[in-house]
């Protein structure tokens, strides 16, 4: 693979499998494992990264991200590691990000003093829910007590710390909600993440729907939630810059800013995906998902690359707006044309475009292409009437 040019930009994604039990909603690349070789994970996780450095040589690392799974389970040892190792690798930005994935409990949230001395600089908390009944319901391993202890503690000891909630779970009123909302305002920091509770295919969640053990709020009310989630976050200074996620200005989670602007980033680990231009092309990297099949694949060929795809000038289109239009401030237009050599009006379907416009969901001007308020809520069938 040719090498690409100096001090283009790259985030790195690092992806932990393990957890201590799955969680009942959860469809992410997560696994139980009795023991864990950590040595062999962690040499394994270098490995990659060596693969990968001469082919990625010169590049400007803006941001690390620990994911899982349940990276806060690593020993801060291996965090080190990883952060020394690939900062020798590529240049670090002056304001690099290094943020790791924690859930709240007491044992893990012992371990904050040591992430933070072994780099890093930003934690992004499983909080979930702040009362005990949904956290049981959810099957998270905490409870509303520790949740806040953990947040405090977080804000003691990193530069910035987001923590996540879910709603829309069954039986919630929008007046429980806002109440939710201001309990979370009171102890958050910059940025706040919050996603609706969805049913994904395979879950234990998925089963127990479908048995008709729980039921989710009517459409109705779900956008309610959704609405007065926009709100409050907004009147607390705290607006949305992409459909689940809030920050004040120039707080927002840079790593997740690259995916969402198209850029660069490798993603080591099993499961981990990456998306990087190698010249003039633009490749789609899938790694192997099982966690034995990936060490295996490192401990023999120095990587768990399962596919490379090229991906056609219309992929890269379709792509660039299935992520640039969950932001507020949407995509660019020089940004659009360096990726796809085209304008807006000459690479989309210039009577859908209109019609979308017409409708209220999507803006078009000199600056670029975003989604209103209303096209974010509902982005999917934008989308796929955009994209059809």
């Amino acid at each position: 693979m040719a090498t690409e040019n100096r001090a283009t930009p790259l985030a790195l994604y690092i992806h932990w499998p393990f957890c201590k039990s799955k969680c009942p909603y959860c469809d992410f690349n997560s696994h139980v494992r009795e023991r864990i070789d950590e040595p062999r994970w962690r040499a394994a996780l270098l490995a990659e990264l060596d693969h990968w450095a001469p082919v990625l040589k010169g590049r400007e690392l803006v941001s690390i991200f620990f994911g899982g799974g349940t990276p806060s389970l690593m020993a801060p040892a291996t965090a080190a590691a990883l952060i020394e190792r690939a900062t020798q690798h590529w240049s670090a930005a002056r304001d690099l990000e290094i943020t790791l994935e924690a859930n709240p409990t007491s044992v893990e949230a012992s371990r904050f003093a040591e992430l933070r001395a072994a780099g890093v600089n930003r934690v992004s908390l499983g909080v979930q829910a702040l009362d005990d009944a949904s956290l049981k319901f959810l099957g998270r391993g905490h409870n509303a007590g520790e949740a806040r202890d953990a947040v405090k503690l977080a804000a003691r000891l990193f530069d910035r710390f987001s923590f996540d909630l879910i709603y829309a779970r069954p039986g919630q009123t929008l007046d429980a909600w806002r109440a939710e909302l201001s309990a979370a305002l009171a102890i958050a920091g910059n940025h706040l993440s919050l996603y609706q509770l969805t049913i994904e295919q395979g879950t234990a969640f998925a089963t127990a729907f479908a048995r008709g053990d729980f039921r989710l709020p009517d459409d109705e009310t779900q956008g309610a939630l959704y609405e007065a989630t926009q709100e409050t976050l907004a009147a607390a200074g705290l607006p949305a810059y992409e459909i689940s996620n809030h920050a004040r200005p120039g707080e927002e989670c840079r790593h997740n800013l690259v995916y969402w602007r198209y850029q660069d980033y490798l993603g080591i680990g099993p499961g981990a995906h990456g998306r990087l231009t190698l010249g003039s092309e633009k490749r789609a990297l899938k790694n192997f998902r099982a966690p034995e099949t990936w060490l295996g694949a490192v401990e023999r060929a120095g990587h768990g690359v399962e596919e490379s795809l090229l991906l056609s000038p219309d992929e890269r289109r379709d792509e660039m707006l299935m992520m640039g239009l969950r932001l507020g401030g949407g995509i660019a237009r020089d940004a659009f044309r360096a990726e796809t050599g085209s304008d807006f009006e000459t690479a989309l379907d210039a009577a859908r475009q209109t019609s979308l416009r017409e409708a209220g969901f999507l803006e078009l001007d000199a600056a670029g292409l975003r989604a209103t308020a209303a096209g974010r809520q509902r982005l999917n069938a934008v989308l796929a009437s955009l994209l059809a």
